[in-house]
């Protein structure tokens, strides 16, 4: 019985999102989005001039539109950036297009039409399926990684990871300093590009402001989540920042270097980096379908992530006095 409450559980973590939304002190005049918005598509942020489909985008927009397949984003003077599967962000640079053609959590695909995009992949889930078009040339993610990609010229990067780009005729695998430019009509051909200099790039120096935000703004969950209640795994909604936010499966580091607290997952308790204390034992208790965080402290990564909720009970519901143990 033990055994099969756990699967269950742990399925419903695989298979879901995650999303905090707290309960006071939300900043925006909108209400926040709800648990199920956060999908492939989301816009998490946007900067100068953003539309969809000829209609401008704004950051009021961020938490509540998405992008269906078949509909396009485009920039200006602008950047945007997009949720995929969780932990992977796709950042869009200036004078740029494109369309997403498949936003399943499984299967994930965006066809770049004009300019640039960079794509961090800071956790890529078993089984999941990213692509990225330029033309009739295809770059799917093989593992975790930053890579960049432009229409004009056609373009492939990869600055950290590997990735499969798939011609017409065949496929070559590129690794971190790895390109394949086909501006001179060569096809697939593999060559190196200089790294130092491509990370002055406008877009890559913003993106990797964008992750260092992010970062941050996932370390102050860490040490404080009062009142944040989670709902899968994956996404979280930051309040105070207005976007969502990256929660991994465990600590790790992105493509840039910053670190992400994780691992308040069933089975972590005592182990890892301090330990979740409480884990599984401790209960994952419900009430009206949500669960809190209450009150989740910590010194880092040594020190763990206790008090509250999590140093004697785990996750509790505000008010919750049953449901599952």
């Amino acid at each position: 019985m033990k055994t099969s409450s756990l699967q269950l559980f742990a399925g419903l973590l695989a298979s879901a999102t995650l999303t905090f939304a707290q309960t006071s002190g939300y900043s925006n005049t909108q209400a926040p989005p709800s648990p199920e918005s956060v999908r492939p598509g989301s816009l998490n942020y946007v900067e100068g001039q953003v539309s969809s489909n000829g209609q401008p985008l704004d950051p009021h927009e961020v938490g509540h539109f998405a992008l269906q397949a078949g509909q396009s984003l485009e920039t200006g003077n602008g950047y945007a950036e997009v949720l995929l599967t969780p932990g992977a962000f796709l950042r869009v640079g200036p004078n740029s297009e494109l369309r997403m053609t498949s936003v399943g959590l499984a299967d994930t695909r965006i066809n770049l039409g004009r300019g640039n995009a960079l794509l961090e992949a800071d956790e890529v889930i078993a089984g999941t399926h990213l692509e990225v078009t330029v033309g009739n040339t295809s770059g799917d993610l093989l593992k975790k990684g930053l890579y960049e990609f432009s229409a004009n010229p056609q373009d492939f990067r990869t600055f950290d990871g590997k990735l499969d780009v798939i011609g017409t005729a065949k496929t070559v695998e590129i690794g971190k300093g790895n390109q394949i430019a086909m501006a001179n009509g060569d096809g697939l051909k593999k060559v190196s590009f200089d790294l130092n200099q491509a990370k002055m790039d406008p877009l890559y120096v913003w993106s990797e402001a964008r992750s260092r935000d992010e970062a941050a703004r996932n370390q102050l969950v860490a040490q404080n989540a009062t009142g944040y209640t989670p709902v899968g795994g994956g996404w979280f909604w930051d309040p105070y920042a207005n976007y969502y936010g990256f929660w991994p499966s465990a600590y790790l580091y992105s493509p840039f270097g910053f670190g992400f607290y994780g691992g308040f997952y069933p089975g972590f308790y005592g182990g890892g980096y301090g330990g979740y204390r409480g884990g599984y034992r401790g209960g994952f208790l419900r009430a009206g379908g949500a669960a809190h965080f209450n009150g989740v402290h910590g010194n880092g990564v040594g020190g763990g992530f206790h008090g509250g909720g999590f140093g004697g009970g785990g996750m509790h519901a505000a008010g919750g006095g049953g449901g599952r143990r």
